[in-house]
């Protein structure tokens, strides 16, 4: 299965179609368009007696949970697959598909605008086949596979799908966490940013505008750190146009203000940027040695294990349990992967 959508100037991103591959060569276009009720397709994605393969999963889900209400069970995502079975965990379709199968995909239509109608012959062509081979692929991958435990570990992974929260962030009221420069913020300008943002959000949502749009986030850093109070210190700040005072100046304004209230007990907490000291530092170069050779052997991408920051939060646990542990790491597969360093290395 798969997804066509546009996502340029809407707070969420607009389905234009959904492609469906019952064999390589029964392949089948579904107009969300034209078709009000989607409940049939949403009662195939429910049933977990019924395997739906997507590549790189989590945004084709979210879109079809949001057009369909249901929720999706039994999923195999080749791009994490392609991790287990000695491949890279980020290979697009296109270059799993032309190594696997000496296929070449065409790129021609990447930039399609998928809410037009009628799709022309080419556009067409190219959504089947975003579907056509991904049936072949998992049967590949799977039997690229060394062995009924890294099996199990995929199959761990593939269970996660089974849960909406891990494709899908609902939590409006913590979204500043993920703006580019709040690590460099205290708390008193973080809460301001909290409240600047649970605005911002709401905002985007009423009026179907991507969150950028309504006020970028270099604008909102900028806002936290100046922490306007009048509508004539809102009016020096760069980035605010005039058309964004006018619609929104007091509510900025206003955001500032319970930020700058905030109890002090209700303040966010600083994200500390991880610093290792030399012992912690040659434990981690020694966890990335570990990680590298284990790998290799079990032939799965390091990448499955854990990013840099996972695996710095990681060594600072270890040597401190002051410091919360990263929560991947230290359950599941990725723990058992991980015991032998666990128990020789530290």
């Amino acid at each position: 299965m798969d997804t066509e959508f546009i996502w340029t100037r809407t707070y969420k991103p607009r389905l234009g179609l959904i492609q469906i591959a019952l064999s390589d060569e029964d392949c089948r276009l579904i107009d969300p368009l034209a078709i009000e009720d989607l409940s049939p397709l949403g009662e195939l994605l429910a049933d977990p007696k019924v395997v739906k393969i997507f590549h790189d999963a989590p945004q084709d889900l979210a879109i079809l949970h949001s057009a369909t209400g249901k929720v999706a069970r039994n999923i195999f995502d080749t791009k994490l697959a392609a991790g287990f079975a000695g491949l890279s965990s980020s290979l697009s379709l296109g270059n799993l598909i032309e190594k696997l199968l000496d296929i070449h995909l065409a790129k021609t239509e990447t930039r399609t605008n998928w809410l037009k109608r009628p799709l022309n012959t080419k556009q067409v062509s190219y959504a089947l086949d975003d579907v056509r081979y991904l049936r072949a692929v998992r049967v590949l991958l799977l039997n690229r596979i060394i062995g009924p435990e890294i099996k199990s570990w995929l199959q761990e992974e593939l269970n996660l799908f089974n849960d909406t929260a891990h494709y899908i962030c609902d939590n409006r009221k913590n979204r500043y966490h993920k703006i580019r420069g709040s690590k460099d913020l205290d708390a008193r300008s973080l809460a301001i940013l909290r409240e600047l943002s649970f605005w911002r959000e709401q905002t985007a949502m009423q009026k179907d505008r991507p969150r950028g749009h309504i006020l970028p986030c270099p604008t909102l850093i900028a806002l936290c750190k100046k922490r306007p109070r009048t509508l004539k210190e809102l009016k020096e700040l760069d980035g605010i146009s005039e058309n964004a005072l006018k619609l929104y100046g007091s509510m900025l304004l206003k955001a500032v203000d319970a930020g700058l209230g905030c109890p002090a007990e209700n303040l966010p907490h600083p994200q500390k940027t991880i610093r290792l000291n030399q012992k912690e530092n040659n434990a981690l170069r020694q966890l990335h040695e570990f990680i590298q050779l284990k790998s290799s052997v079990q032939q799965i991408d390091p990448a499955l294990i854990g990013n840099s920051t996972e695996l710095k939060q990681l060594i600072k646990h270890l040597f401190s349990q002051n410091s919360p542990p990263p929560p991947r790491q230290t359950q599941g597969w990725r723990k058992r992967f991980l015991a032998d360093f666990f128990r020789y290395s530290i």
